[in-house]
């Protein structure tokens, strides 16, 4: 346990160094924001927009408070998402092609640890992020559109999470596979990119889709409660998550 400190400590060292911590967090909080504060303002943007006819009118009524959450999760699932893996493409693939890996690999540190150690840190920033991000979203949709229970900002945040668990963990298993970071984030956003796709042409046969929790997430911020797949595609998503968790974890670097 005290060596898996070390190596977790290590991690986030890396990440204050390189300004992770900082910028992850900025960068959902700037997709958190956006979204109410647009929302808000868009018929004053369009108004002002230019190339209107005299007289033109704009009518766009506001959203409820809901619809804008569940729109901010639709921007965490684009530009986060991206931010996410572009983040993370390298936690072990850099290593690996560098050389770290095995002077790390030859003091008595176990392959598990080292991978755990840094899955555990990308999984508590990644988290940090969307939460706090997801709070200011909260606030200023309060604030300009309307109010909305928190504790329900909660639960769906935390459903939307175990789909980001979900990718966060493939990208760790991709990086401990691959030593080109830029082929990580390619297999990692494809394969998301996949499966979000056939989620949507083929809701039918894809209730087992983790993917199905962004939905689950969404409708609980538009109708209060959870409508469609839950309990099915959570149960895939986290074995799925402990199945990659798992093979990156017990194999052991060759390079």
């Amino acid at each position: 346990m005290k060596t898996w400190l070390v190596l977790f400590r290590k991690e986030w060292l890396e990440m204050i160094r390189n300004y992770k911590v900082i910028w992850i967090p900025l960068a959902f909080v700037l997709f958190g924001l956006l979204q109410p504060i647009t929302s808000y303002y868009m018929p004053e943007i369009l108004k002002n927009a230019g190339n209107l006819p005299n007289g033109a009118v704009i009518k766009i009524p506001i959203p409820l408070s809901g619809e804008v959450l569940a729109q901010t999760l639709g921007q965490y699932n684009q530009m986060g998402i991206l931010v996410l893996v572009l983040a993370f493409m390298g936690i072990i693939a850099s290593e690996r092609k560098s050389g770290m890996t095995k002077a790390i690999l030859v003091k008595p540190v176990g392959y598990s640890s080292y991978i755990t150690a840094k899955w555990t840190s990308a999984v508590l920033l990644s988290a940090g992020a969307i939460f706090l991000s997801m709070a200011a979203s909260w606030y200023y949709t309060v604030l300009l559109i309307g109010d909305f229970p928190f504790m329900n900002v909660v639960k769906g945040a935390s459903i939307f999470f175990i789909w980001i668990l979900f990718l966060i963990t493939l990208t760790v298993f991709f990086s401990s596979f691959l030593k080109s970071s830029g082929l990580v984030a390619a297999f990692t956003l494809l394969l998301s990119i996949l499966v979000t796709l056939l989620t949507s042409l083929l809701g039918k046969w894809m209730e087992w889709s983790p993917y199905q929790l962004t939905n689950a997430a969404a409708t609980l911020f538009t109708a209060g409660r959870i409508e469609g797949p839950f309990l099915l595609p959570l149960i895939t998503t986290v074995i799925l998550t402990v199945l990659l968790l798992s093979l990156a974890a017990t194999r052991k670097s060759n390079s």
